[in-house]
């Protein structure tokens, strides 16, 4: 019955989220969305620039490890360094666990600096260097101490058979536990999706959103999974001393590798951490950019191919802005990067000239603007509506709904034909040809009504109609329309000449067939023929009647 109550209510819990989903879902993504990315990644970028330091620092100390428990730092010495130090220390407390004897610790002062020892053991001095704040050394020795004797009891008593069968009971029921949850997230994540799909699926406008939700769902519980068994791992690693110290030798290995300074003090984790923010900058500065274009050029009165010119400059003064503002923060010193400049000057003059070219040519484009977004344009065999002019590539969505990328140096080497420059209206001449003895006044009548019949049609400049000449059995008539849409000229084409086809027939105006006359100027006939030929048609001949014959009979 409880059971039962819980289903029912997590039912309802379920159909409420889902019906609140839906009705904000719309407004708040329309209004919100935008702002809320730039306000994260901006976040992002101040904690790593808070987080981040300048330069890397070293470790003048090394921890003191049993069974991977950290127990203090040591620091070097004259004789040896702060590694060797610490691992010696380390091996002789394992000694003195394996020996199963109650740790006896004593202090004494050698040298004027306190000593510890264990059973007549010999440990370690505390030095100036291992008191970085200033405590008193027979109280530091004093805390040592005690932490030492802490450790080697527990070491001792985790090396017990009985803890060790404890232990193990616990790791098998751990791991039951996580067997039975990781199937319980299985079971959940089902119920979920169900009970969301049916949700989505009675809304006929949100059916699309069922292969959305699946994936988060199944992404959810991998993550979901994936946390549960490392935990589980990371808990029962720390339960045993063997697995203990070789996790601890593992992560300490990770760690050390990341964070040790390899270019100028900057370890691995600084370097990730300034692509990071490199990263973070370039989304920053994509976003302002769709922010600007949206909310603020599309306010104005300026045309599609200005106000792409605009976010495109603004985009890539952010990303060179924020570059230098890095690299500062960062204590990168700008004057260093010459020897850079001049290696990819050099690389520019000899590997990436059609790169550079084409970002010249990007340039050339934005600020003489001969093409802008939206223009009809046509190079060389392709033809199309430009959608996005960038840094290195112009995309044209032909009129087969294709998207073709063309290098800016194309634009500026080749003959380019802007149908949409300055004036969208164009005019498309189309041919016809009619029989001979047809009234020419009944075919430029019949050729103005196709072109009045089509709404695309531009009534001023009127359509016109050309005489172009003779041809061989046609009269060849030019008709010239004028339309504001030069990306539908050929659906508009297409349709006048169906126009013109029944206007023709209507007007009893004939199209002739293409048709050749051959006149053929010969000499004397009969025709003279060599007497080898002669034999040769004798003998063709001869053979044909034979076969004939046979045939016959």
């Amino acid at each position: 019955m409880k059971l039962k109550i819980c289903t029912i209510e997590y039912d309802h819990y379920i159909s409420r989220l889902s019906s609140g989903m839906l009705k904000y879902q719309g407004s708040l993504q329309a209004k919100y969305s935008q702002f809320f990315q730039v306000a994260i990644v901006v976040l992002v970028l101040i904690c790593g620039l808070l987080i981040t330091p300048a330069q890397g620092q070293s470790q003048p100390s090394f921890p003191v490890v049993l069974d991977g428990r950290q127990i203090f730092q040591v620091s070097s010495t004259k004789a040896s360094t702060a590694k060797d130090r610490a691992e010696s220390i380390s091996s002789q407390l394992k000694a003195v666990v394996k020996s199963e004897k109650s740790p006896q610790i004593e202090i004494k002062q050698v040298n004027s600096s306190p000593t510890i020892w264990i059973n007549d053991r010999y440990i370690l001095s505390i030095t100036p260097k291992d008191n970085p704040g200033n405590i008193d050394p027979e109280k530091l020795a004093v805390t040592w101490a005690n932490d030492i004797r802490t450790l080697v009891q527990k070491s001792q008593q985790e090396r017990d058979i009985k803890f060790t069968r404890n232990i193990s009971l616990l790791t098998v029921a751990i791991l039951i536990i996580a067997l039975f949850v990781n199937r319980s997230l299985g079971i959940l994540c089902k119920i979920t999706q169900r009970k969301f799909s049916q949700i989505l699926e009675s809304y006929a406008s949100l059916g699309d959103y069922i292969t959305t939700l699946n994936f988060l769902l199944r992404t959810t519980l991998i993550l979901a999974r994936i946390g549960l068994w490392v935990a589980v791992v990371l808990y029962i690693t720390n339960l045993f001393p063997v697995t203990r110290y070789w996790s601890y030798k593992i992560s300490s290995s990770i760690i050390t590798s990341l964070t040790s300074p390899i270019l100028k003090n900057n370890s691995l984790v600084d370097i990730f951490i300034l692509i990071g923010l490199f990263l973070g900058l370039i989304i920053l500065s994509g976003t302002a950019t769709n922010l600007l274009r949206s909310r603020v050029l599309q306010a104005l009165t300026i045309s599609l191919g200005v106000q792409e010119a605009i976010a495109v400059i603004c985009k890539y003064a952010l990303i060179g802005i924020g570059s230098v503002v890095l690299l500062q923060v960062w204590g990168v010193d700008l004057s260093s990067l010459a020897i850079l400049a001049s290696a990819l000057g050099v690389g520019i003059g000899f590997g990436f000239q059609d790169i550079a070219k084409n970002f010249g040519s990007g340039i050339v484009l934005l600020f003489e603007r001969p093409i802008q977004v939206g223009d009809f344009v046509e190079v060389g065999q392709y033809m199309g509506t430009v959608e996005h002019i960038g840094a290195r590539s112009v995309v044209i969505r032909t009129l087969e709904r294709v998207s073709i990328i063309v290098p800016n140096s194309q634009f500026l080497e080749k003959e380019v034909i802007n149908w949409s420059h300055q004036n969208p209206v164009s005019g498309i001449p189309i041919t016809v040809g009619v029989a001979y003895g047809s009234d020419m006044e009944e075919v430029k009548i019949a050729l103005l009504d196709a072109a009045d019949a089509h709404s695309d049609v531009l009534r001023f400049p009127p359509p016109q109609v050309f005489f172009q000449g003779f041809e061989n059995n046609i009269l060849n008539f030019k008709l010239l329309i004028w339309i504001d849409k030069p990306n539908q000229q050929s659906v508009i084409k297409s349709d006048i000449y169906f126009l013109i086809a029944a206007s023709l027939k209507q007007h009893k105006i004939d199209i002739p067939l293409n048709s050749h006359n051959l006149h053929v100027n010969s000499g004397d006939l009969p025709i003279k023929l060599s007497e080898q030929l002669e034999q040769a048609l004798l003998h063709l001949s001869q053979g044909m009647n034979g076969t004939l014959v046979n045939k016959d009979n």
